[in-house]
């Protein structure tokens, strides 16, 4: 049998089989193997040595023996790249046949590369001559990231026999769950109280260059069959950290304010999942439906602005402005349904304009007084339940709550709520339904499907989901505009769902508190942090276009679209050569 060279460059792979010997890929795998351990141990040395002269960068990485957290960072990264390369050889090899691809190392030692390539431009950028005196230690991490990402790039990738994920006892299993809800909450904590702009930056490339290299090597695949089995511990987990969040933020109302516009965020994304992840509807005009429980608590508010003397206790507010946004989901709904695709975003698009401008207009001039058009309704006050006044700051063990704080506990009931409502749906005959009628309508109809009613039912409930956060939103903000109300919210919903993962809740979680949380931390960056945030979603769309979270079916069908033309780019190639 001819060989013929591989696309990889190896000559001994075969013309046939496409894979060479492990004898053949012994070689290449030892030198990767030094270059990682080699590289690992100088990025994690480096953290121990001065980067800089100057104790105002980066959170004073000037003194030797005791690491800046920037350093810890890159300490960190080095132990995890330090743990990929020895489970490819050495004692820890029997691990590596069951932690997938040894991508991971690649996808680490890329990430590290351009953490310390980000430190160095962030002593450039304070002053240029500082990178010509900068300290051996900077030196010696970029050297020790440029070793570990060739290790990366070396370690030979082949298809290996699939194995069953690794278990451990039920109780490790479920410390390990803990510890990782308990490391989200800290990273949080630790995200919004940074303000010095490039360790924030620096904070988000190791974020995402370690949950790169975790990806890569089948980390997050294991975590999901252990959620899968202990998914009560997972949840109780999660909702016990949030509840704790506030307590680690020392009194801070403006970071908790962040917090509970992504909890809203979050909550709106999660109804119009129904409608796009869960229906496969595109859905442009969303963000009126927000708009339309917002306006109604606000209309029916004690508000000495509010155009509607009844003002019902806010309970029954919520059901009204919940179920009023359900109607306009079928007003918009029953006539426009008929369409799909392109024509039903257009239709919805329209219908968010709509919904702007009528808010406008009725302002006793154009129209009757019932929102007060551009100037909106303000002063909306803060709730009361049973004496607990929502704007009043108080001191629960110890830690001050303040008024951010109490709307946030009361968001994280809202969103558990509209959580269990989606899970339950879409676990339902009615959930379903819709996945059918997104994968694929004729059939979904020919096989006794109700298409139109269902697609009604998904427009009903995402509106009637979304009129819930919006009339809790207008007390939180205190004041109600049409301009708060424009498509550019519609898209970054929509931009919060994709990117999450469709169909999915905690991707959609994720998603949203990706694009609201960026943006406010990056305000640093001025008119660089749109440009900086655009950037960073066309690469989740490139490298992982089913989303942070993805669905399991559509992550298949991803990887076989993947697999597919690998396997014809392959086979090109050796036509070519032969």
């Amino acid at each position: 049998m001819s060989t013929v060279t591989s696309p990889s460059g190896d000559p001994r792979m075969s013309r046939r089989g496409g894979a060479a010997t492990p004898a053949d890929l012994e070689p290449r795998l030892t030198r990767a193997w030094i270059l990682g351990i080699v590289g690992s141990v100088l990025l994690i040395a480096s953290a121990f040595l001065p980067w800089t002269y100057d104790p105002a960068l980066l959170g004073n990485v000037t003194i030797a023996g005791y690491p800046a957290p920037v350093q810890l960072m890159a300490i960190a990264l080095g132990l995890l790249a330090l743990f990929m390369t020895l489970v490819r050889k050495g004692p820890l090899a029997r691990l590596g046949r069951r932690l997938g691809s040894p991508s991971g190392l690649k996808r680490l030692g890329a990430g590290a590369l351009v953490f310390m390539l980000l430190v160095l431009a962030g002593v450039a950028t304070s002053d240029p001559a500082l990178i010509a005196a900068a300290d051996p230690g900077l030196w010696i991490g970029v050297v020790g990231a440029a070793l570990i990402a060739a290790a990366g790039f070396l370690l030979p990738v082949h298809k290996a026999r699939a194995e069953p994920h690794q278990r451990f006892a039920g109780w490790v299993e479920i410390l390990i769950i803990v510890a990782l809800v308990a490391l989200v909450l800290f990273g949080a904590a630790y995200g919004l109280g940074i303000e010095d702009a490039w360790v924030f930056v620096l904070f988000l490339t190791f974020v995402f260059a370690a949950g790169a290299g975790l990806s890569g090597g089948g980390f997050f695949d294991w975590l999901s069959v252990v959620a899968a089995h202990h998914s009560r511990v997972l949840l109780l987990a999660t909702f016990m950290a949030a509840f704790a969040f506030p307590f680690t933020q020392g009194g801070s109302n403006a970071n908790m304010s962040i917090a509970t516009q992504v909890i809203i965020f979050a909550a709106t994304a999660i109804g119009l999942n129904i409608v796009v992840g869960l229906a496969g509807l595109l859905d442009l005009g969303y963000i009126a439906f927000l708009g339309a429980g917002a306006y109604v608590a606000a209309m029916l508010s004690e508000s000495t602005f509010a155009t509607i003397g009844w003002h019902p206790p806010f309970l029954v507010v919520v059901l009204i402005g919940a179920c009023f946004s359900a109607v306009m989901g079928l007003i918009i709904g029953a006539p426009t349904l008929r369409v799909s695709g392109d024509y039903l975003a257009i239709v919805t698009l329209a219908f968010g304009e709509i919904f702007r401008l009528a808010m406008n207009n009725l302002d006793g001039t154009h129209g009757p007084n019932l929102t007060r058009g551009p100037n909106g309704i303000p002063a909306i006050p803060d709730l009361e339940f049973f004496g607990f006044n929502f704007g009043t700051t108080h001191n629960i063990f110890g830690v001050d709550i303040p008024r951010f704080a109490n709307y946030y506990f009361l968001l994280l009931l809202l969103i558990g709520l509209i959580t269990l409502v989606f899970s339950r749906l879409n676990d339902s005959r009615i959930g379903r339904g819709w996945i059918a009628i997104r994968e694929d309508e004729k059939a979904a109809e020919a096989m006794g499907v109700n298409v139109f009613g269902l697609k009604l039912l998904a427009f009903a409930g995402g509106a009637f989901l979304a009129g819930l956060a919006g009339t809790v939103k207008a007390h939180h903000d205190q004041s109600v505009t049409p301009d708060q109300y424009q498509f550019l919210e519609s898209a970054f919903l929509l931009a919060a769902v994709v990117l999450g993962g469709m169909g999915t809740i905690g991707g959609v979680l994720l998603g949203a508190v990706v694009l609201k949380l960026l943006p406010e931390k990056l305000r640093f960056f001025s008119e660089y942090r749109l440009l900086m945030f655009g950037l960073l979603l066309v690469l989740m769309m490139r490298f992982r276009p089913e989303g942070l979270v993805a669905n399991k079916r559509r992550q298949l069908e991803f990887h076989e679209e993947d697999e597919e033309l690998a396997d014809e780019v392959q086979h090109v190639h050796v036509e070519k050569v032969s």
